[in-house]
């Protein structure tokens, strides 16, 4: 009975284009291309391109592998800057042609990925007239505003408070608002993928998101920011029905919809089979928002064996002294070379159990503690933290800087893990369960909802009318 009394959704004006308030939302490496973005505008509404180190294409169609030649993470990175503009580049042409005028098509980056302003020049340069906007979050993208304007594309901000939104429409924003097309509200307890959790937010108790859009246009409204530029919400949205009292509210002003998980799942989504197989069977709670990623974020992920083990690797840990301090009395006797790791007879207890499980090897992290891990374990950390081609501005898992020294100064942290592989292996056939599966926390709904039902995999187009009809 709910879709009888659903409101419906109008048509908005976006880079004067008439297109259904729906994005769909970016999802970096090759999780989200030019084939789900295409069909996403061809249905009327704002497709994502993610120019986050996106798939290029040989002459004969075939995906050209990111190998990384060079024997520097410098040089590397200057690989990866030149794999990520020629990819994202070839993906918005190809979105464009399938879009094939309608909708839009929109960009996605991550402020906090290495040498985002120079992937960003680099792909608006060559791809002048086709892209609508881009959306930028994962950290606080003052200059985005800057480079948007000088290519005179909408800009469109990923936020998760009023409070984030104001420091940069303060700093920066105000100058360029004519091109401000829209402010994405994140929600930092239901969106998929790295999130902007901040210290004072518990993880663990979700805050309704209406008053945080509310607070968000009450901010906006203090810039002198009209109340039709949209705020997109993103995270948590399945059933339209469900935001009912969120369309053509006055409290709110123009309000649009963000999908990033449902996308995943249809024909033309590029994520290989067994991924949208495995997407089928998720539970209520079996989406974790975590802090292993290497940007320091929170992000949400499926609770799948790799992330289980970086949860029991850091159980696996404990504080030392490297001087007889307090409780600290007990020279450790398993997994370190030299003497001067003391510890509390608890920790010495618990260290000798996990040596004899296998986990052998201790290995130091930034905040003066050791992690056990496996002599495999081990080698694969070593291996990836030699690998970095500095994907990151920041890298807590190498340690790598996108500054003069291309060092953060901090010891790189092993409990947590190369994102850039494990996402290049999941997103091109690898092993779901042994990577990195970043998912919103109302994934558990494919599996719910009687649209999938039969294992029922819809275009973008079905998605879209089906979207559009409040279920």
């Amino acid at each position: 009975m709910a879709s009888a009394v659903f409101k419906g959704l109008s048509p908005i004006i976006y880079n004067g284009r008439e297109v259904w308030p729906l994005v769909e939302g970016g999802k970096g490496v090759a999780a989200t291309n030019h084939a789900s973005a295409g069909a996403w505008a061809a249905a009327g509404g704002i497709g994502t391109v993610s120019a986050v180190n996106a798939d290029s294409y040989d002459p004969d169609g075939k995906i050209v592998p990111q190998v990384y030649r060079a024997l520097t993470r410098r040089e590397r990175h200057e690989e990866l800057i030149a794999y990520a503009i020629e990819g994202a580049v070839q993906q918005v042409q190809r979105a464009w042609e399938i879009a094939g005028g309608k909708g839009a098509i929109n960009i996605n980056v991550l402020w906090e990925m290495g040498g985002a302003q120079r992937v960003l020049n680099g792909v608006l340069e060559r791809t002048k007239g086709l892209v609508a906007g881009v959306t930028c979050g994962a950290g606080m993208p003052y200059k985005l505003s800057e480079i948007a304007a000088s290519y005179n594309v909408n800009y469109l901000p990923i936020v998760s408070s009023g409070r984030a939104f104001r420091a940069l429409w303060k700093r920066a924003y105000s100058k360029v608002a004519e091109l401000l097309g829209a402010v994405v509200y994140e929600d930092p307890w239901l969106a998929g993928g790295h999130n902007g959790l901040s210290n004072a937010e518990d993880p663990l108790k979700p805050e309704d998101p209406y008053p945080r859009v509310k607070a968000l246009r009450d901010t906006m409204r203090e810039g002198g920011i009209p109340d039709t530029t949209p705020i997109v919400m993103a995270g948590g949205v399945w059933y339209l029905r469900d935001w009912n009292n969120w369309i053509d509210n006055p409290e709110l002003g123009a309000i649009m919809f963000q999908y990033g998980t449902r996308p995943l799942l249809t024909q033309e989504s590029p994520i290989p089979q067994a991924w949208k197989d495995r997407l089928t069977t998720i539970e209520e709670g079996d989406v974790l928002l975590h802090r292993f990623s290497p940007t320091g974020f929170y992000s949400s992920a499926v609770r799948n064996p790799f992330l289980r083990s970086l949860e029991a690797r850091s159980e696996r840990q404990i504080a030392f002294s490297t001087q007889e301090a307090g409780d600290h009395v007990f020279q450790l006797d398993v997994g370190v070379k030299g003497k001067n790791f003391w510890v509390t007879k608890g920790d010495l207890m618990r260290a000798r159990e996990w040596f004899g499980h296998g986990f052998t090897d201790a290995l130091k992290t930034p905040d003066n503690t050791l992690v056990f891990v496996s002599p495999p374990e081990k080698a694969e950390i070593r291996k990836d933290q030699a690998d970095c081609m500095g994907c990151l501005s920041q890298c807590l898992f190498s340690s790598w800087a996108d500054t003069e020294t291309n060092s953060t100064g901090r010891l790189a942290d092993p409990r947590s893990f190369c994102i850039q592989k494990t996402l290049q292996e999941i997103a091109h056939g690898g092993d779901t369960e042994a990577n990195l599966m970043f998912a919103g926390h109302a994934a558990y709904n494919f599996k719910r909802d009687p649209f999938y039902s039969n294992g029922f995999v819809p275009t973008v187009k079905q998605l879209v009318d089906r979207i559009l009809t409040g279920d």
